[in-house]
Formats: structure tokens, sequence, C-alpha cells
């Protein structure tokens, strides 16, 4: 996409409104007919029983970079064509079968050899939503399963952290499908309990969790990692940077063996956290992709200029009916806002629901369900469900605050990996999808001018006056037949 140069605004004077140029309206693409022809009837990992998204291949290169020096790049598992030659366990293949895995996508081509090879090796991986990443991973895992007697299969093996509880049940739900003609196979799901409730006993060979909710159970001797294999970290650059999780998968880390596979895998790594993650991963394998832009490509970006907080919340109820074509995200960078705003919509008897992690773990198990399976059309939410969740019906993402970064002592920043992460929710895997940010205030615009510069993007303005044009540039891009959830299945 052509690069735009910032808008300039004047210093004092006028409404916000007339302080933004409107920028050139973009040329038509022609190119919605040739990407539909190489849509592939692959899953990135998530099973369609769980709303999960067809793979469309991006146009990108895989980098990687060999620890060992004397690995051959001629060698032909250096790069594997198919499933077939990696030489996996045939009830593996048959769960691939059953998942509509035809060949490795890119990502899963050059990452496969070097997580099957022996002895393991550690792997630090960058990949984009889409890509392959999550069935990746669960592959090499249930590879290295030994399930042969019922005792090892009671023994934990391998262990998936991921941020989100969310993001946990989603990967429980790939390693299900892929693996459900393993015999003995028994999966843990370590995930904050209901306030009283007892820490399950993780008698199972392979654990799915959260890094909080694993420390205390390795603790509390519920969970026994002796035999741990295989240590799997889903969005990396998140679970080494947060203070909070940071610390904690430096916690367990330690109290794993020494001697395990450590894999990383994110869609973003920033060049501090990369270098943390080697040391993480120490001696470890890297893949990198290549992109020309980094933000996702078929998400069409605008922002409304929204004259107050209580102009965004009317703007808001204006777009309702549009963000119940499909399925719709309102992202919130407080809990007590994606409270409130609920509370005033399902007054005004609007049906939404919303999604925070102060809310009791079943209960936000019912709504991302509730979300799934379409029974919910809007979900208000806060960054916990920013990343890696799957939902194929998501044709439209409201910034209704504009994603920031909160330093106590220093200005208020742009979060652009939090944006990249929040509009990456649709759009998934070559479908068209819709990202919209609400501007009400100069120090809000400034911050969005950023996020459009940092990722040479355009994001386009709609202007708020003609509410019959507001609808029809939203409908033309979500009714397109590439939003579908249907598009490429």
């Amino acid at each position: 996409m052509a690069s735009e140069q910032p808008v300039q605004t004047p210093a004092t004077g006028g409404s916000l409104e007339d302080r933004i140029t409107k920028p050139e309206e973009p040329q038509p693409s022609n190119t919605a007919e040739k990407d539909a022809e190489k849509t592939s009837s692959q899953t990135d990992g998530t099973p369609a029983t769980l709303g999960g998204s067809a793979l469309l291949e991006p146009e990108y290169t895989v980098e990687v970079k060999l620890s060992d020096l004397q690995a051959d790049p001629n060698n032909p598992l250096y790069s594997a064509k198919t499933f077939e030659e990696l030489g996996l366990d045939q009830r593996i293949l048959q769960g691939l079968l059953a998942m509509n895995f035809r060949k490795p996508s890119k990502i899963q081509e050059r990452a496969l050899p070097l997580l099957l090879g022996n002895p393991p090796k550690n792997l630090v991986g960058q990949s984009q939503s889409g890509t392959g990443k999550t069935a990746a991973f669960v592959l090499n895992v249930l590879s290295r399963l030994d399930l042969s007697t019922e005792q090892m299969q009671k023994t934990p093996q391998a262990l998936i952290l991921a941020p989100t509880r969310e993001l946990t049940r989603q990967i429980v739900g790939v390693v299900q499908v892929m693996g459900q003609f393993l015999e003995g196979l028994i999966i843990g799901t370590a995930v904050r309990a209901d306030t009283n409730s007892q820490l399950p006993k993780m008698d199972c060979s392979v654990v799915v969790g959260t890094p909080g909710t694993v420390m205390n159970m390795i603790k509390k001797r519920v969970m026994i990692p002796a035999r741990l294999r295989v240590l799997v970290l889903d969005e990396a650059d998140n679970m080494l940077e947060q203070q909070g999780l940071g610390d904690q998968c430096i916690r367990v880390k330690a109290m794993l063996p020494k001697d395990l596979q450590v894999v990383l895998f994110s869609a973003t790594f920033p060049a501090h956290v990369h270098r943390y993650a080697s040391k993480f991963a120490p001696a470890a394998n890297e893949i990198t992709l290549q992109h020309e832009e980094l933000t996702v490509e078929g998400i069409k970006q605008f922002f409304l200029d929204c004259s107050s907080g209580e102009d965004k919340y009317q703007t808001l109820v204006q777009l309702y009916g549009l963000l119940t074509v499909g399925s719709s995200i309102i992202f919130v960078n407080s809990r007590s806002a994606a409270a409130e705003i609920e509370k005033r919509m399902v007054a005004e008897g609007h049906t939404v629901a919303s999604l925070t992690s102060s809310i009791e773990g079943s209960q936000r198990d019912a709504v991302i369900d509730r979300f799934r399976s379409g029974e919910a059309k809007v979900l208000i939410a806060t960054n916990v469900l920013a990343r890696g969740i799957d939902v194929s019906t998501v044709s439209m993402v409201i910034n209704y605050d504009v994603p920031e970064i909160h330093d106590r002592g220093k200005p208020r920043q742009a979060d652009y990996q939090t944006y990249l992460h929040r509009i990456g929710r649709t759009g998934r895997f070559g479908r068209v999808g819709v990202a919209i940010t609400f501007v009400s205030d100069r120090l809000e615009w400034e911050i969005l001018n950023s996020i459009q510069r940092y990722f040479n993007t355009e994001i386009e303005r709609i202007d708020t006056r003609d509410w019959d044009e507001v609808e029809r540039i939203i409908k033309k891009t979500i009714k397109n037949p590439r939003s579908q959830a249907t598009f490429g299945k």
C-alpha cells in the first residue's frame, strides 16, 4: 500500500472535524477474485466446531536462521512439502486430514522439520495470524508423546502456555481435534478456577494453561512436571514482556526439567523482547516472516470523528444495526468502560455481552461460547480478547478507545502492537473486514495518526454528518463475499 504523509493540523482553533484533512480515496482493487482463487480449505488450527477460519496463504517469504551451522539446507527434510514425508504417526495424519490440512503452509513447511528433529532443538518462530502456527506447535507436541502405558497417559509430557483463558481453551480445541485418533491422549486445561474451587489434579499427557495457574499447580503438586519434554509459549512476545506474565513464565520454566524443548511463537517480536527470547530458549533455531507490510491485508481501516466521550457512545448506538450484520467486537481500554457501555446499551434494548478479566472464569467461558455460536452478535471487550482468538463470523472491530500505553509520569502514547492484534480479530485468513477507531479529541487523533505512520497504512476518515453515506461505505465492505464466514471453506 502506498505511503501516506501524516495529516497536518493547525496548532489552534476550529473543531476537530475542521482540523482533519480527508485522505485521498483509495483506488478500487481488482485482486479479490485472484485472492479467492488462491484460497485453501486448510484452517489455521482452530476447528470449525469452534468457529475457526479457513487459511489463505499471504505473500511472504520465510527466513530461517539455524543455530547449528552444520545443518544442511540441501537435506530434503529441511523444508517439507508434504506432511507424509515428515514420518508422522498415521493417527496424527488422520487428525490432520480431519482438519482439512492437505499440505504444510509456508511456516509449517520450514518449522516442522526443525521442530520434529532429534535430538529436539529449541525454536523461536515469528508467524502472522493465519499462517498455521498453532497447528505447527500442536503437531510437534503430539509427535513427542509416549502414550504406551496408562501411567504415561496420565503423566504431563508437554506444557503449552497462553496469556488468556480464552486462547487456552481455543488451543485445547485444536489439540483435541488433531489428536482425536491418538488412543490414550488426555488433555488438561490449567486456567484459574472460580472462587473457592479447588485446583484439579493434572493426570494428563498434555497441559494447556495460563502461567499463573500452572505455577500454582506445580507449587501445590497437583501437576508434576518431572517428565515434561516440551514447553510452548504462544503469543510469546506478550508472555515475556508483560511484567506479570514475564515473571510467571520465568518462574514456571525454573520449575521444569532443564533438558526440555522450548518453542516460542508470536506474530510480533519487538527487538528487545526478541533478545530476551533468545535467552529463554537458548541455542534456538529461528524463523521469521518477511512481510512488505505488517498490518493485515484485507482489513479496511476507518476512523470516525466524535465531538466528545458522550458522542462516542451515541455514535456506537447509531452503528448497532451494522454491528449485527455479522459479529463485532468493541474494544475499550478499561473494565469500567466495558461495564458502563454494556449497562447503557442493554437498558436501551440492545443485545450485547461484555468480556473482561474481572468476570468469573466459568462466566467468561459462557460469554465467549455464546459469541462463537452467534447467539451473541456484539461483544464488548478489553485487551484480554485482542490476541489469538479466531471467530470466523467477526466482520467488524470497533476501537471505542484508541489503544494506548499508559506509563505513569510519561505522556500517553500509541500501543502499536495492540492496535495490530485488535484489528486482526477481523479480516481473518483472506477475508475482508472493517476496523473503525473512534477519535474524540486532538490527542487521540495524534495517537491514531502515529499508528497510521508506524504501519505505513491508510486509516480513512468517514464523515458522520451523513449517516446514509456512513452505512453505504461500511456495508459495501462487510457485505463483500470475502467477508462472509463461509469464504474459503
